[in-house]
């Protein structure tokens, strides 16, 4: 059995024996002492576009990646060039620094940023000796209600309960691995009912999935899971953990499927 963990401040990689890797990348909150600071938003503000608790839903596999600090400081779901939010349009128009970052402070978060992609890699490539292809499940959330706490929820139609972002993946290629996912994920009975589980309406995917099919081509699978934050209020960052659970258990579900499913693939 492997079981390998390489654990950093910023990130934790966990390696294990399974064709499976589950992520959570931008889980993470904290933000270096350095920069604490030069923030012009509070500790709540910034909260509010991560993706808090999905580091509890990485445990349905014993390969894992998960981010501990903020994408604040280094969004890691975005390319090199836009992985630190300079402007307010790169943050959805939130005002993130009092003054302009200084460079020194951009290349210590560059750095780091580096460092885990290299890792990454590392970490995949190992697993890919011994397997023939693997399936990630790209973990993240996404907020709902943006005109305020007491706002209108967003149109349900345009924001499922949880988008699968297939944007560049060779979609005829996987299909049956993303149709036994949603297959799954759409009939678990989630407390007496079924979640709204649909592909490509708010989200394509990152640019996490897109350097994993570049980097490794037709041997991985990724899919980038959104799952709206109707199981938390997204404002205080309150969650609701029984829902917390539900959802690690419905993710729990799809693993046979897609895992049979990804064998099927692999052997064509």
């Amino acid at each position: 059995m492997t079981d390998t963990k390489i654990g950093t401040v910023y990130y934790t990689l966990q390696r294990g024996d399974s064709p499976l890797v589950a992520t959570a990348i931008h889980n993470g909150h904290e933000v270096r002492p350095n920069l604490q600071a030069l923030f012009n938003l509070t500790s709540d503000e910034r909260l509010r576009e991560e993706d808090p608790f999905t580091a509890e839903w990485v445990g349905i596999t014993d390969n894992y990646i998960v981010g501990n600090y903020s994408r604040f400081e280094m969004d890691l779901n975005r390319p090199p060039e836009k992985a630190i939010y300079r402007k307010p349009e790169d943050a959805w128009g939130l005002h993130v620094w009092k003054e302009e970052l200084p460079e020194e402070q951009a290349q210590e978060s560059m750095v780091r940023y580096e460092r885990f992609y290299k890792d990454v890699k590392q970490m995949l490539s190992k697993l890919l000796e011994e397997h023939d292809c693997i399936v990630i499940y790209d973990l993240h959330t996404y907020n709902h209600r943006r005109e305020g706490a007491n706002g209108p929820a967003a149109d349900p139609e345009q924001n499922p309960e949880v988008n699968i972002g297939t944007g560049n993946m060779d979609r005829e290629k996987w299909a049956p691995v993303v149709t036994a996912f949603m297959q799954s994920l759409g009939s678990y009975n989630y407390q007496g009912r079924q979640l709204d589980v649909r592909e490509n309406v708010k989200f394509k995917g990152g640019h996490f999935m897109r350097w994993i099919h570049d980097t490794f081509g037709d041997r991985v699978c990724v899919m980038s899971i959104e799952f709206k934050k109707f199981f938390m209020d997204e404002w205080t960052g309150t969650p609701d953990w029984e829902q917390v659970q539900e959802i690690k258990q419905a993710l729990e579900q799809t693993k046979r499927p897609v895992l049979q499913a990804l064998t099927q693939v692999c052997a064509s």
